[in-house]
C-alpha cells in the first residue's frame, strides 16, 4: 500500500506487510509518546477531528498523537454543533472542512458514512468508527498490543488463541479485528456471545477461509480456559432500539478475578476496547482485575497513541523526518 495521501477507511485496504510497516513506525514513535523527546515535524499542520458520536479515548488519542508530532487540532463534536444539523450533506461538509485541514479523523453513527465523506474530501480521512461497521485504528492498536503482550511471553501472532466475548454483532472493534486476524496463520478463535448478538456470519467465514479454527458458542468459562487473549466487549446500548432491549443481555458474560483464577491460564491476557461498563448490572470486567498484571486495557490505550502517530506519519509522508525535527523534553516528566 502507498500510504502517502491515502484514506484509512477499512482493514481491507491492508496486506500483512502494510501492518508490519505500521507497527515498525509505531515502535519508532515510543520516545515521543513517552515524552523522552519532542518532535515538531507536523508544525503548522491541522487535524480536523470530527466526532458525531460520543468518544473519549479515540478522539483524545487522535488529537494527542497529532499534537505529539507537532500539529494542531480542531474539533467538531456532536451533530448539534455542526452544519449537518441544519441539513448540510456529508459531501458539502467534506468539501468545506477539508479546505481547513491537512488530515481529518471522523466518527459517525451510520455504516459507510466515513467512506462517503472521504469521497468528497480533498485531504486524507481516517475512519474513527462508522456505526457498527469498522474501527480500523482500534483493530490496529489491538493487534499491536497483542503482538507486544505475546512477545513478552515469548510467543508470536501465528497460532494465537483468542476468545472474543460480548456483543459481537454490533462491536465494530471486533469486526475490524477479525478482518485483521485473517491476515495471519493458524489461529484458534472462539466467539462467545448470546445467539442474538453473534458475530456476523460473513466475518466468521472470512476467518475460516483464512484457515483459522473458529468456534461459536454462548459458554464463557469453557471458552476462556485455554486462550492467550480474552478480549471482552461491552453491550453496545446505542445500537439497540431501546435500553430495555440492551438490558436483556447486559451482565451475561462477566469476568472477575475469581473467574479468571478458576478458569484462565495464569498468563492469559485480558483486553477490552473501552469504555468498560462498570455499572453493577453490567460490569463486564470487574474492578478487582485492576491489580492483575495481565490486564492490558490501559496498555492498549497507551499503544493507541503510538499506532495513530504512525498512521499520521505515514499518510502525511514524514516518517523519515520525525527524528530530524526532534529536541529534548524541557519539562518535568515522570514517565
Amino acid at each position: 500500500m502507498d500510504f502517502t495521501g491515502s484514506h484509512i477507511l477499512s482493514i481491507d485496504q491492508f496486506e500483512r506487510p502494510d501492518i508490519e510497516r505500521i507497527f515498525r513506525v509505531a515502535d519508532a514513535m515510543e520516545p515521543y509518546a513517552s515524552r523522552r523527546r519532542v518532535t515538531r515535524v507536523l508544525e503548522g499542520a491541522i487535524l480536523g477531528n470530527m466526532f458525531f458520536e460520543p468518544s473519549t479515548r479515540t478522539r483524545v488519542s487522535f488529537g494527542c498523537a497529532f499534537n505529539l508530532l507537532g500539529g494542531e487540532v480542531r474539533e467538531t463534536t456532536g451533530f448539534e454543533s455542526s452544519a449537518i444539523a441544519k441539513g448540510e450533506s456529508l459531501y458539502d461538509t467534506a468539501r468545506v472542512l477539508s479546505g481547513y485541514s491537512d488530515v481529518i479523523c471522523m466518527r459517525h453513527p451510520q455504516n459507510g458514512s466515513v467512506a462517503e465523506f472521504a469521497e468528497a474530501s480533498r485531504v486524507p480521512v481516517i475512519n474513527g468508527g462508522d456505526g457498527s461497521n469498522e474501527h480500523p485504528s482500534q483493530a490496529l492498536l489491538d493487534l499491536y498490543t497483542i503482538r507486544k503482550e505475546m512477545a513478552a511471553k515469548g510467543k508470536g501472532l501465528n497460532g494465537l488463541r483468542i476468545a472474543m466475548i460480548g456483543d459481537l454483532k454490533h462491536g465494530r472493534t471486533v469486526h475490524s479485528l477479525c478482518r485483521l486476524l485473517a491476515l495471519y496463520d493458524q489461529l484458534h478463535v472462539t466467539l462467545v456471545s448470546p445467539a442474538e448478538l453473534a458475530m456476523p456470519e460473513y466475518l466468521v467465514e472470512l476467518m475460516r477461509k483464512a484457515g483459522h479454527q473458529v468456534v461459536v458458542t454462548d459458554e464463557l468459562t469453557a471458552s476462556i480456559s485455554k486462550v492467550d487473549i480474552a478480549y471482552s466487549t461491552r453491550i453496545q446500548e446505542e445500537r439497540f432500539a431501546s435500553k430495555q432491549e440492551a438490558d436483556l443481555y447486559r451482565g451475561r458474560f462477566r469476568l472477575n478475578q475469581q473467574i479468571y483464577t478458576q478458569f484462565c491460564e495464569p498468563n492469559t491476557v485480558i483486553m477490552h476496547p473501552l469504555p468498560r461498563d462498570s455499572r453493577a448490572e453490567a460490569n463486564e470486567l470487574d474492578n478487582d482485575l485492576n491489580s492483575n498484571p495481565n490486564l492490558a486495557i490501559f496498555r492498549q490505550t497507551d499503544n493507541g497513541v503510538l499506532v495513530r502517530m504512525a498512521l499520521f506519519a505515514l499518510v502525511l509522508d514524514v516518517v523519515e523526518l520525525v527524528d530530524k525535527h526532534a529536541q529534548e523534553v524541557r519539562w518535568y516528566s515522570n514517565r
